[in-house]
């Protein structure tokens, strides 16, 4: 009698006694009585005929549970019996399902705190792994660029070439003549027919001319010919300079490196692989910091062709480890004001400013001189004083003259620096980060070296390639740069626990690198800032963030790995200009010191070299279109 039949009979009566008047319970539907009733409803039915009767008539006659509901009272009283003996069986046996379902929840509650726990801990594995894994990477990559370093300086002090021009760096000014003519012919043999050829000068820019990026000069005179600079033009996928299949036809005997940025000698062990005799010849700083530049820029280069590699695409790096190794081994080193013969030209570097190394060029065959000024600022920094233009420069046939900020008129650097300062100093005080995205060379340094001696109560990190290229800016210099309030970034990165200061990280357009992982944290927070400190290229990271920033924009995309990735922009973003180029003043005073009999401008925007020019014309000086030119 238990289950579905009696149910049905005690449904039946439930209904009945609902719906009588007398009934004063708080129940009030035959579930409710079902539910909380079931004795007494069990009781009732076998005391009252009348009930029964009544509730036989809700059930159909040949239902199985009219027994409970018979008209002989000794039947129903017996039926009743049985069906609460069943029902006592049943609660019993619901009451223990109900405690076993208790316990069982309880154990899946149990278990389930156990699975997060276990899941949190295999999180915290799995980035512990990547973060090992990450740092073992770090390392592995460091001792081969170490090891390919060390063996090329092995190379290189096997050469006799390099070893007669680190000797004649070494000379001091009051050396023997005729040793310095020996070094000088092991370096470069002097020619026979060097009397009969043309005293001429030809300059061709090849690249970087009316474009910033991939910069490349060929300089002729009779059969020699020489580059200054090979640079690579900046990218999704870096490319050489933009004519230098010229270059490769005409077989230079040497490229001369202004400084070690990669637009201007990141191209150079390419050509050290296709042309074996080239000779390399830079500054002494420039000599230490390119092979730096070299194996990093093979990093990131292998790192962009796997991810093409990833697409179903495919592109090649520029060079390998072993035309890395093979321009080191090139690499002659020329300090300031010490002539260095090529062929039928003579090379004088001479104080550029900008960077550490950096150099502009003399060019003389015979008397004819061209002035190559690479990338040239009039001002002192941190790491570095303003250019100091050579006598041998004044009164040139040419001046190859660099206009990236023809167009500009720079603040008062000091105002500039006060504005970072004061930035920096509010955010600090509000216990805010502020991350300043920066070139790994030079601007990293001043950087760091501003914050050194100008807040040094203020934490201050160096993250990316910049770290590694302070280690040796500070190797070939008397500047202390990493120490008091500056340290390099640890590894694993110290994103969530360096909370309050100032990260100094590469890249400066924030394209890639760890200052795209620390925007990623820093971005979000409105007590922090981003502050851009330098040149943002049009379709860079860097200048999007300032136009989102303008707009107000609540989110914004950082580069990823593949694709991007959106974040908050609470952050404040604003962009301090710490340039390092000479502004159109400072261009026109070069152009007036140097009082050359004609102007040739590379290294900037077209437009903005139509305006200067007429700045120039004023200024008395006559130009000459950026394209092939000689000396008449």
């Amino acid at each position: 009698m238990n289950g579905l039949p009696l149910d049905a009979a005690l449904t039946a009566a439930a209904t009945v006694v609902l719906a009588r008047d007398t009934y004063q319970g708080p129940d009030r539907t035959p579930a409710d009585l079902l539910r909380n009733r079931r004795s007494w409803l069990l009781g009732l039915i076998a005391k009252s005929s009348a009930l029964r009767a009544e509730a036989r008539t809700l059930l159909p006659d040949e239902h199985p549970a009219r027994l409970l509901l018979h008209p002989d009272t000794d039947v129903a009283t017996a039926a009743t019996r049985f069906a609460a003996l069943s029902t006592t069986a049943l609660e019993r046996r619901a009451r223990q399902l109900t405690e076993r379902r208790n316990q069982l929840q309880q154990k899946l509650a149990s278990t389930r705190r156990k699975l997060e726990y276990e899941q949190k801990d295999t999180a915290r594995l799995r980035s512990e792994l990547a973060v090992a894994r990450q740092a073992a990477a770090d390392a592995e990559q460091e001792i081969t660029d170490l090891r390919a370093r060390l063996t090329a300086h092995h190379n290189r002090l096997k050469d006799p070439r390099s070893l007669a021009a680190a000797l004649l760096t070494a000379l001091p000014q009051d050396a023997d003549d005729t040793l310095r003519t020996s070094l000088h012919n092991l370096i470069a043999p002097p020619r026979a027919t060097a009397s009969v050829h043309s005293r001429d000068l030809r300059v061709t820019p090849l690249g970087g001319d009316d474009h910033i990026g991939g910069s490349c000069l060929l300089v002729e005179s009779g059969d020699t010919r020489l580059l200054v600079d090979a640079g690579i033009r900046p990218g999704d996928t870096p490319e050489p300079p933009r004519d230098i299949a010229t270059a490769l036809q005409s077989r230079p005997e040497a490229v001369v490196v202004t400084h070690a940025h990669a637009d201007h000698c990141g191209y150079v062990p390419a050509l050290a692989a296709r042309l074996p005799r080239l000779r390399v010849v830079a500054t002494p700083e420039s000599c230490r910091l390119m092979p730096v530049m070299w194996q990093d820029s093979l990093k990131v280069m292998r790192r962009r062709a796997d991810i093409r590699t990833s697409y179903g695409g495919s592109w090649q790096p520029l060079y390998d480890h072993t035309a890395v190794d093979d321009a080191v081994a090139r690499l002659e080193e020329l300090p300031f004001g010490a002539p260095r013969r090529i062929g039928d030209l003579t090379v004088e570097l001479f104080p550029a400013g900008h960077i550490l190394g950096a150099a502009g060029a003399v060019i003389r065959a015979g008397d004819r001189r061209v002035v190559v000024t690479g990338d040239i600022s009039g001002f002192r920094q941190e790491s570095v004083d303003g250019y100091r233009l050579p006598d041998s420069a004044r009164g040139a046939d040419l001046l190859v003259l660099e206009s990236t900020c023809c167009a500009e008129k720079h603040d008062d650097r000091e105002t500039r620096v006060t504005d970072l300062i004061s930035t920096v100093t509010d955010v600090y005080g509000a216990g805010g980060r502020v991350l300043i995205p920066a070139f790994a060379l030079g601007r990293a340094q001043e950087l760091a070296l501003l914050m050194r001696t100008r807040l040094p109560h203020v934490p201050v990190l160096v993250d990316g390639m910049a770290k590694d290229l302070t280690r040796t800016f500070e190797s070939v210099t008397d500047l202390s740069i990493f120490g008091g309030n500056v340290a390099p970034a640890p590894r694993p990165p110290a994103f969530d626990r360096f909370t309050e200061g100032v990260v100094i990280a590469t890249s400066g357009m924030l394209t890639a690198g760890p200052a795209v992982e620390w925007a990623a944290r820093i971005l979000p927070d409105p007590h922090s800032a981003v502050l851009l400190s330098g040149y943002q290229d049009e379709e860079s990271g860097g200048r999007r963030l300032l136009d989102d920033a303008r707009h107000g924009a609540p989110d914004h995309e950082l580069p990823a790995r593949h694709g991007t990735r959106s974040v908050p922009l609470r952050a404040r973003v604003t962009q301090i200009r710490l340039s390092a180029h000479a502004d159109r003043h400072g261009l026109l005073e070069i152009a007036d010191e140097t009082k050359p009999t004609q102007v040739m401008l590379v290294h900037g925007l077209p437009w903005k070299q139509h305006a200067f020019r007429q700045s120039l014309h004023i200024h008395g000086h006559t130009t000459t279109p950026t394209a092939p030119w000689q000396t008449t």
